[in-house]
């Protein structure tokens, strides 16, 4: 992590355009926002970077930006192009049992495949299972169990992943965390089963039965697993960097040119979502960087001194900053209260058991807070940018805050941290 500086208040501005323009524009200048959000990305992050390079001097920072956005949008472009070539087709009538289930298994896979693999994995087949009566209810929900929480257990994607390569092992939150991970996903699952009752029986009976009685699950392209279960792998090769990226990349092509023409066409594979990813993305980076730097360097003037303090505001600032760089920030300022360092692999093991309800919190508040936004956490905007391109009911920035965030997970994260936390 590089050393934090004291940048000016000003140049949080980029990071704040960057959030409102993601909100406000898709909304209100659709078309516009379509043609130009790519720019409008490179421009502000070229802002922060500039700023960095210029004005603070320090471009080892923008190196280092640079350097984890291109490890970023290689695992999640190289999942998404695999997963794409990977043809899951349900059969049979999508009851709310039934979703349930899928859910559930989801949200398991989010664990063994991480939340991106496994979004991209299924949320083509969770909206061909439920094209008759989509809405915006499956698109959050999908979001909440597979693309976030799903991913709370073992360190195989963003947040967890980083602690895991700074030298937490790899079961430790499996270990300590399973009871709140369990209790989010039960609950969750709960709230969806009696929501999606309700919107089934008001389904025209006619609308029901055009759907085929068959029931089973069929899957094509199944090779691409073993490309699948190579990226995950390379995730864990530290050194030397570029090797790793270098095992993605060959993974993603062969793959890619491999798959059958088919296959893709099934998926109606593209490439707009990666796209759209990619570039909004980069400007999160970049434009992220004075907002991280302001946070560590006025961290010890707001010590945190609770599990459940740090369960709520790693949790709060993961909804709008990207939960894999707040987690890290967060766990290097509780250590840093020890005056420990995440650098160091052993003050990491000693903090491990001076420090095990606070880094329980991190870990928890990263994971579930990722689902709140559409920013929170990676694989979310590009499961919204999916659903768009299907032309299935895809809630606005906002609407998915309103609407699903703040009535349905709001409450469950309440629950979580009074269980769990508030001693």
């Amino acid at each position: 992590m590089n050393e934090a500086i004291e940048p000016a208040r000003l140049s949080l501005v980029p990071f704040v355009a960057m959030l409102l323009c993601i909100a406000l524009l898709p909304s209100i200048l659709k078309h516009h926002w379509e043609k130009n959000y790519h720019r409008i990305a490179l421009i502000l992050a070229a802002i922060a970077a500039g700023y960095y390079i210029f004005e603070l001097r320090h471009p080892e920072h923008v190196l280092h930006a640079a350097r984890d956005y291109f490890s970023f949008i290689t695992v999640v472009g190289s999942l998404f192009i695999i997963a794409s070539g990977i043809h899951i087709e349900v059969r049979g009538e999508a009851k709310p049992l039934r979703n349930c289930f899928f859910l559930a298994v989801g949200g398991i896979l989010g664990n063994v495949f991480g939340t991106t693999g496994a979004s991209m994995l299924l949320i083509n087949p969770w909206i061909r299972m439920n094209k008759f009566r989509y809405t915006g209810l499956h698109t959050a929900f999908f979001i909440f169990v597979i693309g976030n929480v799903g991913g709370g257990l073992l360190p195989l994607g963003p947040p967890l992943l980083l602690g895991y390569l700074k030298g937490v092992p790899f079961f430790w939150v499996l270990a300590h965390c399973w009871p709140a991970w369990t209790m989010s996903i039960f609950v969750l699952l709960a709230i969806f089963y009696f929501v999606d009752r309700h919107n089934y029986r008001r389904v025209p009976r006619e609308v029901r039965q055009a759907v085929t009685e068959e029931t089973g699950i069929q899957v094509s392209g199944i090779r691409n697993l073993i490309f699948l279960v190579i990226v995950l792998a390379a995730v864990f090769i530290q050194r030397p960097r570029l090797l790793r990226e270098v095992i993605m990349i060959a993974c993603a092509a062969i793959s890619f040119y491999s798959t059958p023409k088919e296959l893709h066409e099934a998926n109606a594979f593209s490439f707009r979502p990666l796209r759209e990813v990619a570039w909004l993305f980069l400007g999160i980076f970049f434009t992220l960087l004075p907002v991280l730097d302001f946070m560590r360097f006025h961290a010890p003037k707001f010590p945190i001194d609770s599990p459940l303090k740090f369960y709520w505001l790693s949790g709060g600032l993961s909804s709008v900053l990207d939960n894999a760089p707040t987690y890290l920030s967060f766990l290097a300022n509780a250590m840093g209260q020890q005056n420990l360092s995440v650098e160091n692999a052993a003050d990491v093991q000693w903090f491990l058991t001076s420090g095990r309800l606070q880094l329980a919190a991190i870990s928890v508040g990263s994971v579930l807070f990722g689902a709140a936004t559409y920013i929170g956490n990676s694989p979310n905007f590009m499961i919204k940018a999916i659903t768009e391109r299907e032309a299935v009911h895809t809630p606005s920035f906002f609407g998915f805050i309103f609407k699903f965030a703040l009535p349905v997970l709001l409450p469950v994260l309440c629950l979580v941290g009074w269980l769990y936390f508030r001693h």
